[in-house]
């Protein structure tokens, strides 16, 4: 019996073939958490993780009406904020001013989220506590909880783009070890104070291969069955 051929294709030309994984460098693989249902769409709000996606580029083209990261009161020149004023035509903001009004409110003992108006994009920025050297998983949880409440408020605010909070400097996010922490935690912080927007992977996550990603959290549960040691 022969086996049919598949006529799909992803690619014009020879495209198909040409892509495959072990032809690239860098690589992504993303597995479905479940198939689509028909006409039933899943009610479960979710993050929606954006691999292979350009933040700075989604956000000049206006994908995005807010954008969620953190900001400090010391120096905030290499952060994304900052490039986002510099390159959206309409800002009147910049690095220096961004500072000083954040430094207004780094006193505080509590996670601050601060609004920033860019004209085409309002940025969310979180404020550790002035008593932490950097950010906690608790200051992340705060925050979040305060974003989504904004968000719910007004939601004008929609659509929302988060950073993941890992692989920055300045503004690091450290675990009670003094570690940062899994990016599932980071998504789970971000998902049990609220948020339910589109959260962009650290550049550093776009060489994960072999492991293979979700598209979207909470994951699977068949992820926890792994671990658990079933199948």
């Amino acid at each position: 019996m022969n086996t049919p051929t598949r006529e799909e294709r992803i690619y014009d030309g020879e495209g198909d073939s040409l892509l495959t994984v072990e032809k690239m460098s860098d690589q992504l693989i993303l597995v479905p958490d479940t198939k689509p249902q028909g006409h039933q769409p899943d009610p479960t709000p979710r993050c929606r993780i954006m691999w292979g996606q350009h933040l700075l580029d989604d956000l000049l083209q206006g994908r995005y009406r807010t954008l969620v990261c953190a900001v400090n009161g010391d120096e905030n020149a290499h952060g994304i904020i900052s490039q986002l004023a510099t390159m959206l035509p309409t800002s009147q903001w910049s690095a220096q001013n961004i500072t000083d009004y954040a430094s207004r409110f780094a006193a505080r003992d509590q996670a601050t989220v601060l609004k920033f108006d860019m004209d085409a994009v309002e940025v969310l920025g979180l404020l550790r506590p002035a008593q932490h050297e950097h950010l906690t998983l608790k200051d992340l949880s705060d925050g979040f909880g305060i974003v989504s409440e904004m968000i719910r408020r007004k939601t004008e605010r929609l659509p929302v783009a988060s950073v993941s909070f890992l692989g920055a400097r300045v503004n690091r996010l450290l675990d009670d070890t003094g570690s940062e922490p899994s990016f599932e935690t980071v998504l789970r912080a971000m998902h049990d104070a609220g948020f339910s927007g589109d959260v962009y992977p650290a550049p550093w996550m776009w060489e994960s291969a072999p492991t293979a990603l979700y598209a979207r959290y909470p994951f699977p549960e068949s992820l926890e069955r792994m671990r658990d040691g079933g199948y």
